[in-house]
């Protein structure tokens, strides 16, 4: 007797830019009655850096639950950004603006046409300049290829990332991080990872460009990370003082394999502080796939 019970798999590349690069997804469908293991036993099959499932919720229009091939995670950029816009692409949205539940907490979604756009939070800043030498000793640099009068923080709105600025696309090309030591400090932190980046950019339409190192989400790296690029964004506000309320992040040009994403950031300026912000961009169906799980 055949236990086994197949489960499919859309593969959407979150942040295209014309329609190419972008960072990949995997997106389940109809994951009501699927259980966390399972939804793990999935994610680790799919073999992405996450994976979402989209359920049925109470009270927002979908429930999503986010699963790296390790571990669950409270919120992933790309993942909402590919589900939202492969639902709208699909008809299973009718509405600009929709709404997902969370294991923490409620997040307004924004379409517009095959764009998704997720709201985060907040942000919150923590300067650990402390701990700077065991940092750069992580990514095999110095202090002199830091970018200069920027300091090294956490960001968080939703999740926590170590924002690194380096002083030019060279540093940033020739990173060459010790994951063992990323993912200690990782874990001393709490942090989802690393988003090192640069404002020194031959492309003036972009804001900065960056990479994310995540070892501890077993992601060495992503190609494009939208709870990342929020903080960015609001490091640039608030600390490197560039007075706007969109901003275009580049990712993933400087991966082995290159696959670059375009994410766009708008940010919620309210009595001078960033109340809220709206991180995202267009998602692309790749392929379908099936995963065979046993039932047992």
């Amino acid at each position: 007797m055949d236990n086994s019970k197949k489960i499919t798999v859309q593969i959407i590349n979150a942040f295209v830019e014309n329609e190419k690069g972008g960072n990949p997804a995997g997106v389940v469908l109809n994951a009501t009655n699927l259980s966390n293991k399972k939804k793990q036993a999935i994610a680790k099959k799919v073999g992405l850096s996450e994976t979402a499932f989209v359920s049925e919720s109470k009270t927002e229009d979908f429930k999503l639950d986010f699963f790296t091939p390790t571990k669950q995670i409270a919120h992933c950029g790309h993942a909402t950004v590919a589900t939202f816009s492969y639902l709208k692409q699909i008809g299973a949205l009718t509405s600009n603006n929709s709404s997902k539940e969370t294991i923490d907490g409620r997040r307004k979604i924004k379409l517009s046409n095959k764009f998704a756009f997720m709201e985060q939070l907040a942000p919150k800043y923590t300067d650990i300049s402390e701990n700077e030498t065991a940092i750069l000793k992580s990514l095999s640099i110095t202090k002199n290829d830091l970018l200069p009068n920027a300091s090294i923080q956490i960001v968080n709105t939703g999740n926590s990332f170590l924002l690194i600025p380096v002083k030019d696309t060279s540093v940033l090309k020739n990173l060459t991080p010790n994951f063992e030591l990323v993912n200690n400090i990782s874990g001393q932190y709490d942090l989802i990872g690393y988003y090192v980046f640069t404002t020194a950019i031959d492309n003036t339409k972009n804001d900065a460009t960056s990479r994310m190192f995540a070892p501890r989400y077993g992601i060495s790296e992503e190609a494009g990370t939208g709870m990342a690029a929020g903080p960015l964004a609001c490091y640039l506000h608030d600390i490197l003082k560039v007075n706007k309320t969109r901003f275009l992040i580049q990712q993933g040009k400087f991966m082995k394999t290159p696959s670059t994403s375009l994410i766009i950031v708008d940010i919620n300026i309210k009595k001078g502080k960033i109340k809220n912000l709206m991180a995202g961009g267009e998602g692309k169906l790749i392929k379908e796939i099936f995963i065979t799980l046993d039932e047992k």
